[in-house]
């Protein structure tokens, strides 16, 4: 029993971790969208569905979020 509660409090603080981290990080990946969109050779040559710039900002957090755990 004692090890049951042992994982789900580490998944809780790596929970915790991952949404303090995301919002350390969403910031600096709205200037970099902003930057994205208003500098005129950032846009990428293939054409996609254009989502808003919070929408990329936070995907943009969300994709490197897990390079911070690894290691």
């Amino acid at each position: 029993m004692q090890r049951s509660l042992n994982s789900v409090s580490r998944q809780h603080q790596d929970e915790v971790q991952a949404r303090i981290i995301l919002g350390l990080t969403y910031p600096f990946f709205l200037v970099a969208a902003v930057a994205q969109r208003v500098w005129p050779g950032a846009r990428s040559a293939l054409p996609q569905q254009r989502r808003s710039v919070f929408a990329e900002a936070r995907a943009m957090a969300v994709s490197a979020i897990p390079f911070v755990f690894m290691g």
